[in-house]
């Protein structure tokens, strides 16, 4: 990269679902390469194809790149000098291109209708529209130039289409992959403006770039056959010298490594493939998302970022920052990732570890207001909170773990008691409760050598009365410290606990 150049770079998703990893991870290189470089990232909405426009979809992009914090520089929502940037708003320029492409013989107008091309289908299973069979269809060289004129005056609907060379070899260097070649002669002839004056991807791809100014495209792998037309674009309308770099992304591959992962394969697996909940408009299903489900942005990419790219070491938890320091193209992989949820869970975890307790107190009294619990002193929220933190893999599981901080068990294990209860554990518990009304010091320092030291007086085995005391407190055999609930709950829930507890244990 030539150190003049300013690096401007783009993700340009179409409006028309929910967004899968896949593109969030494009997006993200796209967004750590400019921050790297000092450049400046684009958000452009390629909204050309209008029979697959989904409303509210360009809404939830916005929303999840934010959600995410890769906002761009430059957007539908904050327009920089390089406007407009959905495709739809620059349709007056697609055409002139087109024709300036027909004008210098690079490309010719196609009045085939789409049921004469279903014919040729019929006749041809693997028909594609070539050098091959061109002269022997309806367009602007197979016909003359009276008829091609004629029909262009009545309004004939056409498309535009490239003609592709016979037998040329066009090659680039990738920057992940290195040099590619491609065989013009494999390549059918792709229609580049639409019957309804729409470009297609890869005219409106190519004339947007140009427009934009954008110096270097990473794109997902599938791109790649489009590549050799994409080429022939930018040289043909004269333009070879300003042509972006290209970095062709591996795909995020199955579980299991075979394909490419899909949203079906989120729905058998049990797992999120898109960032946050989608709820198609027409249908009406919901499609869950990864926000939702109690993941963190951070954690989230995070296990993005390292999704095909590594910086070298054995570092696994980078923050945007670091990510933003440390990445370069070089690094990325150039075969397919497979995606682990039970990775991205531990990302999660992580992250929910290191982060600050304050920072995540939003979240938990959302998840404690779901259960009607409303009334917070921080304080204990924050001690309660630092108690289980390292028992959840989402925010979300704050309830499960802490429920009984909040509210005595609704239910308790008592089949894990009954068959070794007794009368001597009775009677222990009974002496406990007297105990502990006459203790000053309600700390778990205090509280834990003299429980301790009561068991050692019974004559009893401390398991044997320990996990019977866990459940009285807290339900079942799960929890942080026993003391330190003890502590926590305070001197009369825990008398009132474990009276409750014991008549359901006698």
């Amino acid at each position: 990269m030539s150190s003049q150049q300013k690096v401007r770079v783009r993700f340009a998703p179409s409006p028309t679902g929910g967004l899968h990893l896949g593109g969030v991870r494009t997006a993200l290189f796209n967004y750590l390469f400019a921050r790297h470089h000092q450049g400046e990232f684009i958000l452009r909405i390629e909204d050309t194809d209008q029979t697959r426009f989904v409303p509210g979809a360009e809404e939830y992009i916005n929303e999840c790149l934010a959600w995410c914090g890769i906002s761009p520089d430059e957007s539908p929502e904050n327009p920089g000098a390089f406007g407009p940037y959905r495709q739809s708003e620059r349709k007056p320029s697609y055409r002139q291109y087109a024709e300036q492409l027909v004008a210098a013989g690079y490309a010719y107008y196609a009045f085939d209708t789409a049921e004469e091309l279903d014919e040729q289908r019929k006749i041809q299973p693997n028909f594609r529209y070539s050098h091959e069979n061109r002269l022997s269809l309806r367009n602007s060289l197979s016909l003359s130039a009276e008829e091609t004129k004629a029909l262009l005056d009545a309004g004939a609907p056409h498309t535009i289409r490239i003609k592709m060379p016979e037998d040329e070899v066009v090659s680039f260097d990738d920057m992940i992959r290195g040099r590619v070649s491609f065989e013009t002669k494999l390549i059918d002839d792709k229609v580049l403006l639409k019957a309804d004056g729409m470009p297609t991807y890869h005219l409106a791809v190519v004339v947007d770039d140009k427009a934009m100014e954008i110096s270097h495209v990473f794109r997902g792998e599938e791109w790649l056959p489009s590549a050799p037309v994409h080429l022939l674009l930018w040289e043909y309308l004269g333009w070879k010298e300003q042509m972006p770099q290209w970095a062709h992304l591996p795909l995020i591959l199955k579980p299991d490594g075979n394909g490419k992962l899909s949203k079906r394969d989120g729905d058998r697996l049990g797992f999120p493939v898109y960032a946050m909940n989608w709820t198609d408009p027409k249908s009406g299903d919901l499609t869950k998302g990864f926000r939702e489900l109690g993941f963190l942005p951070e954690a989230f990419i995070n296990m993005l970022g390292v999704l095909g790219w590594n910086d070298g070491t054995d570092q696994e938890l980078f923050s945007i920052e670091e990510l933003i320091e440390k990445f370069s193209v070089e690094r990325i992989s150039k075969s397919g990732a497979k995606f682990d949820f039970e990775k991205a869970k531990w990302f999660n975890h992580e992250w929910i570890k290191k982060t600050d307790n304050a920072e995540l107190f939003p979240q938990i009294k959302e998840v404690l207001a779901q259960n009607n619990i409303f009334d917070l002193d921080e304080a204990y929220l924050n001690t309660v909170l630092s108690a289980v933190k390292e028992r959840l893999t989402y925010v979300s599981d704050f309830w499960g773990q802490a429920s009984f901080f909040f509210q005595e068990p609704a239910q308790y294990d008592v089949d894990a008691v009954k068959p070794k209860w007794n009368t001597d554990k009775t009677a222990f518990f009974e002496n406990i409760i007297t105990e502990f009304e006459q203790q000053n010091d309600w700390t778990a320092g205090t509280l834990e050598p003299f429980f301790k030291g009561k068991v050692a007086e019974s004559g009893m085995k401390i398991g044997e009365l320990m996990m019977p005391y866990r459940i009285m407190l807290v339900g079942g055999k799960f929890g942080p410290d026993v003391f330190l609930i003890t502590e926590l709950l305070g001197k009369e829930q825990v008398i009132s606990r474990v009276k409750k507890a014991l008549e359901l244990f006698n």
